[in-house]
């Protein structure tokens, strides 16, 4: 059997086994987590795969996961002594200013820029419900490149802002076209794999010496930028887990 929408999973939860097959992503709200373990321990089979759409709810995570294609020093923060930690080696290293990430926002509204680890260690002090976050080094000169990867469809394109660090168009970011190389490519490529992405959007930060650092990685991200309409960009996605559910 084949489940093609969260309406008609959840209509025919009971009645899964293994064989089984959901394609989409779960619409779960607070308990995503824990129907993905249920479906992966009954053998039913998801597409996009579950740590994908894990990945695709937490930023922690993917800074977890991810790590090795992130910029150095990205550590994710979820308790005091995890701070404390990071104080440490920022202050070892000199590392200023820095970003913090805040899980599960989206559009840029979750980052915010620290001047010192010392003022960010001030702040979360007096607040425990910011945990987790993500922090890394603050990447003053880089280039902000969006790039969608859907079956054999790829595309790029820079977002840029003078006025904001924030580089989400969202933020009032500008685009234009980003020719993809081959060792672009092949990174977004290793990336993706590693977390399992049938497909994805990612956010990639390319430095003055050439050097790519991932960002943020989704299934489903914004196309305002891109020549791909949404709709077109939908069924191509689509076609890619038809495919994964023939094989």
């Amino acid at each position: 059997m084949i489940v093609r929408s969260s309406r008609e999973l959840k209509e025919r939860y009971q009645d899964l086994c293994s064989g089984d097959i959901f394609l989409g992503i779960l619409a779960y709200k607070h308990i995503k987590q824990s129907i993905l373990i249920d479906l992966m321990e009954r053998g039913v089979s998801c597409f996009p795969s579950p740590l994908s759409q894990v990945l695709n709810h937490s930023k922690a995570t993917q800074a977890v996961v991810l790590n090795n294609w992130m910029l150095p020093h990205t550590f994710v923060i979820a308790r005091r002594t995890d701070l404390i930690a990071a104080v440490n080696t920022y202050n070892r290293l000199k590392i200023t200013p820095l970003v913090t990430k805040e899980d599960h926002l989206h559009c840029g509204h979750g980052v915010r820029k620290w001047d010192t680890i010392e003022t960010l260690y001030s702040f979360v002090a007096l607040s425990e419900s910011s945990y987790p976050f993500v922090l890394q080094p603050f990447l003053n000169n880089f280039t902000d490149v969006r790039v969608i990867i859907a079956g054999d469809y790829m595309e790029a394109y820079v977002r840029h802002n003078p006025d904001n660090f924030r580089m989400n168009i969202s933020m009032g970011g500008k685009n234009y076209p980003y020719e993809i190389n081959t060792n672009l490519l092949n990174f977004c490529r290793k990336a993706m794999e590693r977390g399992k992405f049938p497909y994805a959007h990612l956010d990639i930060h390319i430095t003055d010496d050439g050097t790519y650092y991932l960002s943020e990685i989704a299934l489903n991200g914004g196309t305002k930028g891109a020549k791909i309409r949404r709709k077109e960009l939908d069924q191509k996605k689509q076609d890619v887990l038809e495919r994964l559910a023939n094989i």
